[in-house]
């Protein structure tokens, strides 16, 4: 019943598998559980795996899906930014391998009572962990004008944040707004009928923006990629699967400078430093869903996978 009250595609399922090389014998985190599905795919491929997520109904969809895995499966409720903490209550050390999967999923995104979506009537929530936190009706009353423009325009790249928080902002303190129906025909109203893109709702960017602020979607990935050397072990791997170019380019440059070595200026004849990288990329850019897998979950086109690798 959990399960399929909570279905969701899994993207990238075998590239991701395969980058992490899960196996008999290696410890896998897989920090943003969902429906289970790259949990499902390392444990069939004989690994151990330490399953975390901040939704509880994600947790406990999983958990009946992997049922059949008792005793190499143990599943948390907590944020990948917690994961160090959930390992030291578990008494594990370093990890084999681990994965985060970004952003928001199926299930939630399709489910107006989370709060998440334009299309029809949700309560302004917006939380990935129901039970703690701030939902968004409290946030749209905290951020003043300028910060809520702010925020929708840096994570979203709204070209209309300035005139879209001022009149989000004026409904609020009028007590025009109750739900996310409501909240998305602000939105669209306060954007030029002419400037409306032709491919989203004119709301998509900004209803994505606020997801991102509620849930401190970026703190909590900055805060899961200083973690990976007290999380992965010498041969170990990391890997991301974003959505989104600000989590795609914190992902590729934490990564790129994990795997840098000397860091010494280029004129100087021999490294002063004495760094040498303890990391190495496992590939050149990032992986991409395949033409068969867009056509079949299109959700997919935008992912984005890459990994690195401890060096022994």
């Amino acid at each position: 019943m959990a399960e399929t009250a909570f279905k969701h595609h899994t993207v990238l399922r075998r590239e991701t598998v395969e980058l992490l090389a899960a196996g008999p014998g290696r410890t896998m985190l897989d920090g943003t559980l969902g429906g289970g599905g790259h949990s499902e795919a390392m444990l069939e491929a004989g690994a151990t795996v330490i399953g975390l997520d901040q939704d509880p109904r994600a947790l406990t969809a999983a958990t009946e899906r992997l049922k059949n895995f008792e005793g190499r499966f143990t599943a948390a409720h907590a944020n990948f930014r917690d994961a160090r903490g959930v390992l030291d209550g578990l008494n594990v050390g370093e990890v084999d391998g681990a994965l985060v999967d970004l952003g928001v999923s199926s299930p939630q995104l399709d489910d107006a009572a989370r709060g998440f979506s334009f299309r029809g009537k949700g309560p302004l929530d917006m939380r990935m962990d129901t039970t703690r936190g701030a939902p968004l009706s409290e946030k749209l009353r905290e951020w003043d004008e300028r910060a809520l423009a702010s925020l929708i325009f840096t994570l979203s790249e709204e070209k209309f944040s300035r005139p879209i928080a001022r009149e989000i902002k004026r409904a609020v303190e009028a007590d025009e707004v109750h739900d996310t129906g409501k909240l998305a025909d602000l939105v669209a109203n306060a954007i030029p009928r002419k400037a409306w893109p032709k491919e989203i709702h004119p709301a998509t960017r900004t209803f994505q923006a606020l997801r991102i602020a509620v849930n401190d979607e970026l703190g909590a990935l900055a805060e899961w990629l200083l973690s990976l050397p007290r999380l992965i072990k010498k041969g170990g791997r990391a890997a991301a699967i974003s959505f989104h170019s600000l989590e795609d380019r914190m992902v590729k440059q934490a990564f790129a400078k994990l795997a840098t070595g000397c860091i010494c200026p280029p004129q100087l004849p021999v490294c002063a430093c004495g760094r040498s990288a303890e990391w190495s990329l496992v590939m050149k850019g990032a992986v991409q869903a395949s033409d068969e897998e867009v056509a079949v979950n299109p959700r997919s086109r935008s992912a984005r996978l890459r990994a690195v690798e401890r060096l022994r």
